[in-house]
C-alpha cells in the first residue's frame, strides 16, 4: 500500500497498522516530521517534498497495489492522478477504514470535541482489563507508544472523524458521541447540516450495539431527538433507552445521567476529583492527572465504554488515573525562567474552536493557581473565523493576556477578506489583547514575560492555542531562554535565521 499524506495523523497510523498485519507500505508527503522518521525507522520508504515528474512518479508508485489518498489531497492532485493512470485502486482514507476495521468489535469515538482524549483513554483502559485492543488515534499517545496500537484482540478502538465523511461507512458495535457543534465551516453550512451527519452515524451502530452519548450536551441531545424520529423509537427520559438498534447509554454531569460525575472538584495545580455514580449507586472515585471538567467528561465516556465491554469499574477507575495526556492536548511543553527573573511554564493545546479554547482556558485557570495565564491564539482557517467570528470574541474571558497572532489558512486560499486583528478588535475580554504579526511574535513574548517579573511573582502560565504552526512557539522560546548570553543565531546580512521550530531567530 502506498500512502499520499503518509506523514499525517490521519494515515501514519493507518500505515502502522498494516505494517503490524505483515504487510508492505510506502508513501510520499509535503514536509519531513518526527512521524515519518519513525516510520523509515520501520522501513518505509518515504519522498518528501513537491511531487515528481509523470516517470518518477511512475517508478515510485510501480510497486503499489493500493493507494490511500489523504482527504486533504484533491482528485486533480498529481499523485492521484499518476495512480489512477497507472490503474492503480486509489482509496481516500474514508473508504480504507471500513475495510480496515470490519473484521473487529470496533469501538468508534466521534464528536466534535474530545475525540482523541477519549480514544485515549479507553484504550489506556481496555489495556489495564486485559482486552488488548488495536487502536487508531488521532495524537501521539506517550503511554500508548505512538498514535497507533496494535493488539491481539478482536477490539478496535478508532478515533472517528466526521471531516470529509471519515465515519460515514463505519459499523460499530459501539459508538461514543462526546458533544455535537457546528465546526468545519468549509463542508458544514449550519448545525443542522452537522447534526444530520452525526445522526448517519449514530444509526450505522450494529444491531444490539450500544451508543454511548454525553447527555448533558444540547447537541447530542439533539441528534437523539432525530434519530428517535427516523426510526419512530423515541429515547427513554434521554438515559439508557432504546434509539434505533442501539440501547444509548448516556453520560455526564448532570442528574439522571446513567454514568454520573458529581461533586467536580479541580486540584491546586491540576487534575480534579469527582465520585462517580451509575444509575444513582456509587461505584469510586474518578482522580485525574489533568485539568478541566472537559477532561472529566472524556474519562466518564471511557470509563462507561469500557465497562459495556467488561472491564470492572474499579480497573478501569484505576486506570484513567494514571492516564497522562496526548500531544498538543494540554501538553505541558517546559518551564524556564527569563533573564529578568520571571517564571514561565508553557502549555501547547490544538484548541482551534471557541468551545475548545473556553475548555482549556478554564482547565488553564485550575492549573495555573493564583499566576497569570496568558494565551497565544493563532486563528485556523479564514473560514472556520468567518463562520464563528463573534463566538472566538467571547472564548477568551479566562485568560488575563492574549496575543492573536495571523491565521493559518491550512487547505484554504481565500482569506474571506479577513485578518487576525479583525478578532482581537472584538475581544473585549481579557482587555490586554492584541495582534502581534507571526514574525514579531517570539521576541514581543520574551520581552513582556521579562516585564512582568515585578507583577508576576510566581511566573506566568503561557498557553499556545491553535492547530496550525503555534505549536512551534513553546519549543522556540525554551530553546532561546536556553541560551547562553550573546548565543543568539546569526542570519546573515539581509536575511533573518530561524531556529529548528521555524521561528525566527
Amino acid at each position: 500500500m502506498h500512502f499520499l499524506g503518509i506523514g499525517g495523523s490521519g494515515l501514519s497510523p493507518l500505515a502502522r497498522i498494516h505494517l503490524a498485519g505483515g504487510g508492505l507500505a510506502s508513501g510520499s508527503d509535503q514536509e519531513d516530521s518526527p512521524r515519518i522518521t519513525a516510520l523509515r525507522a520501520l522501513g518505509v520508504p518515504v519522498r518528501v517534498g513537491p511531487s515528481a515528474g509523470p516517470a518518477a512518479l511512475a517508478a515510485e508508485l510501480s510497486g503499489a497495489e493500493v493507494v490511500v489518498a489523504s482527504s486533504a489531497l484533491r482528485d486533480d492532485h498529481p499523485e492521484v492522478v499518476a495512480a489512477r493512470a497507472l490503474g492503480i485502486p486509489v482509496r481516500r482514507r474514508a473508504d480504507w477504514l471500513p475495510e480496515l476495521t470490519a473484521a473487529y468489535r470496533l469501538v468508534a469515538v466521534a464528536g466534535s470535541h474530545g475525540k482523541t482524549t477519549t480514544a485515549a483513554m479507553l484504550t489506556l483502559v481496555l489495556r489495564a482489563g486485559g482486552l488488548d485492543p488495536t487502536a487508531v488515534i488521532g495524537a501521539e499517545v506517550a503511554q500508548l507508544g505512538g498514535s497507533a496500537v496494535t493488539g491481539t484482540s478482536d477490539v478496535f478502538v478508532l478515533e472517528a472523524d466526521e471531516y470529509g465523511g471519515a465515519f460515514a461507512g463505519l459499523d460499530p458495535e459501539l459508538a461514543i458521541i462526546t458533544n455535537v457543534e457546528w465546526e468545519h465551516p468549509d463542508l458544514f453550512p449550519d448545525e443542522a447540516s452537522v447534526q444530520a451527519v452525526f445522526t448517519d452515524f449514530a444509526a450505522r451502530v450494529r444491531p444490539g450495539g450500544r451508543l454511548v452519548v454525553c447527555g448533558d450536551h444540547p447537541g447530542v441531545v439533539a441528534v437523539l431527538d432525530r434519530l428517535g424520529r427516523r426510526t419512530g423509537q423515541g429515547v427513554e427520559g434521554g438515559a439508557g433507552g432504546a434509539a434505533g438498534r442501539a440501547r444509548v447509554v448516556d453520560y455526564g454531569f448532570e442528574a439522571g445521567r446513567t454514568w454520573r460525575a458529581a461533586g467536580y472538584t479541580p486540584r491546586p495545580g491540576g487534575g480534579s476529583v469527582s465520585t462517580v455514580l451509575r444509575a444513582g449507586a456509587p461505584v469510586g472515585q474518578l482522580s485525574l492527572a489533568l485539568p478541566g471538567p472537559h477532561v472529566a467528561l472524556n474519562a466518564l465516556a471511557a470509563l462507561a465504554t469500557a465497562v459495556e465491554l467488561g472491564v470492572p469499574p474499579g480497573r478501569a477507575l484505576e486506570a484513567l488515573a494514571t492516564y497522562t495526556g496526548a500531544a498538543r492536548r494540554f501538553d505541558t511543553i517546559g518551564r524556564a525562567v527569563t533573564p529578568a527573573g520571571t517564571p514561565v511554564e508553557i502549555v501547547d493545546d490544538y484548541a482551534h474552536h471557541p468551545t475548545e479554547i473556553r475548555a482549556t482556558l478554564r482547565a488553564a485557570r485550575d492549573r495555573a493557581a493564583g499566576r497569570p495565564v496568558w494565551a497565544v491564539a493563532q486563528p485556523h482557517t479564514f473560514s472556520r473565523l468567518a463562520a464563528l467570528l463573534d463566538d472566538f470574541a467571547t472564548s477568551f474571558g479566562d485568560a488575563d493576556r492574549v496575543y492573536v497572532t495571523d491565521i493559518y489558512a491550512a487547505r484554504e486560499t481565500d482569506d474571506l477578506g479577513l485578518h487576525a486583528a479583525d478578532l482581537t478588535a472584538r475581544i473585549s475580554e481579557p482587555a490586554d489583547t492584541g495582534y502581534v504579526p507571526w514574525p514579531d511574535l517570539p521576541a514581543r513574548l520574551l520581552a513582556d514575560l521579562d516585564a512582568a517579573a515585578g507583577d508576576a511573582p510566581g511566573g506566568v502560565l503561557l498557553l499556545t492555542l491553535g492547530a496550525g504552526t503555534v505549536t512551534t512557539v513553546g519549543p522556540g522560546l525554551l530553546d532561546r531562554l536556553a541560551r547562553p548570553a550573546g548565543a543568539a543565531h546569526s542570519g546573515g546580512s539581509g536575511t533573518e535565521s530561524q531556529d529548528a521550530t521555524g521561528l525566527p531567530a
